[in-house]
């Protein structure tokens, strides 16, 4: 049965991570770390390991805490709010992912336990120059070399890329699409820092012949976006609690400015069109907020996410754009400065909304469910 009730070690993990984003990774930090080469604060990443949330999904056998996730959408949402700039995501849930669902025992008695402690960053190179977010977008070529493969092209929005231990590769073989996990300090790999809406910390990552080992490739042959499209799923849905967390707490900084400025004699909440605004943009955030954890039930409960996830992402980023939208118009000509806390909001919901499965595929996902 459907339970989307919270537990009291939840809303103990809610305090916790909440209170540690308030200390340790406050607006003003958030802002002094964009388009910072590395892109995150240590100390801040060092604590998230202390709470056992670097290690949040990782099984207890290999070093993590092995919370259900349910448990990670309480953290994202938390991240949400406060904006909280870390390369979780990437490492933590995607990367670890990959190599719990179809790592090699090798591969993952040194990986995991790195990755849970915070030792560690994994960044995924997966994105390439003007090609899709779906697996035909994956064109850059393994080719075959001695026991291994040579890799060769462009990777772009690959996140932390700065700070990351390794690099987890998608790129095309003979049998497919295949993952490869690759040293950050491999020959031939070269960064270069992008700029992007979000002002947040991602990188082009070269490849020019870079030499794979046989034992450097995840899971079975031509297995490498099968494994990748359930990994997405399930980070999807905590994009999806991330952008809830963010528009609730955009939506509480817009209620307070709207019922505190004063024009024409009244404050801003009496006239009905921004009332009407306001109303709408909850409803929508409570809308997107039970999709989300219906998509993580589902997960918990071993049902199939292939329709629930790529709604929830979908739907979540998309209300998270237009409720910080929304309050960059409430907020008149000062939303649109860099001193308004509300532009922060939109262009981390924008960012979102573009990255891990964009609309178009997550459209294409939705559909498939549909009507096949």
């Amino acid at each position: 049965m459907l339970d989307l009730d919270f537990t009291e070690e939840q809303d103990m993990l809610r305090e916790a991570v909440g209170g540690l984003c308030d200390d340790k990774a406050p607006l003003e930090s958030v802002r002094a770390l964009e388009n910072d080469e590395t892109g995150f604060d240590a100390e801040f990443w060092q604590q998230l390991a202390m709470l056992g949330v670097t290690g949040a999904l990782i099984p207890e056998e290999h070093g993590g805490s092995g919370m259900s996730l349910m448990d990670a959408v309480v953290v994202y949402e938390e991240f949400g709010r406060s904006l909280a700039p870390s390369p979780h995501l990437v490492s933590a849930v995607v990367c670890a992912g990959v190599l719990t669902r179809a790592g090699s025992d090798a591969q993952q008695a040194e990986w995991l336990p790195k990755i849970a402690s915070g030792e560690a960053i994994v960044s995924a190179a997966w994105l390439e120059p003007d090609n899709s977010s779906g697996p035909a977008g994956v064109q850059m070529v393994a080719e075959a070399a001695g026991e291994g493969w040579s890799l060769s092209g462009a990777k772009r929005h690959v996140f932390f890329a700065k700070a990351a231990s390794a690099f987890v590769v998608l790129a095309r073989s003979a049998d497919g699409v295949d993952l490869f996990l690759v040293p950050a300090d491999a020959d031939g790999i070269s960064l270069t820092q992008q700029n992007s809406v979000a002002y947040d910390t991602q990188y082009r990552v070269d490849f020019d012949n870079v030499a794979v080992g046989a034992d450097q490739r995840i899971g079975p042959a031509g297995s490498g976006w099968g494994t990748w499209h359930r990994t997405l799923l399930e980070a999807g849905i905590l994009v999806g609690a991330q952008c809830v967390g963010g528009a609730k707490r955009v939506h509480e900084i817009t209620s307070e400015y709207a019922q505190e400025r004063v024009q024409f004699d009244k404050p801003l909440a009496a006239f009905q069109s921004i009332s009407h605004y306001l109303a709408d943009g909850i409803t929508e955030i409570d809308g997107a907020r039970v999709l989300v954890y219906q998509a993580a039930w589902a997960r918990d409960a071993q049902h199939s996410i292939e329709k629930l996830a790529p709604m929830a992402k979908m739907i979540a980023t998309e209300t998270f754009r237009k409720v910080s939208a929304t309050a960059i118009q409430v907020h008149g000509g000062m939303g649109f400065t860099v001193e308004c806390d509300a532009q922060l909001y939109f262009r981390r919901a924008k960012s979102l909304e573009l990255n891990w499965f964009d609309t178009s595929h997550l459209e294409e996902l939705i559909a498939a469910q549909v009507l096949d």
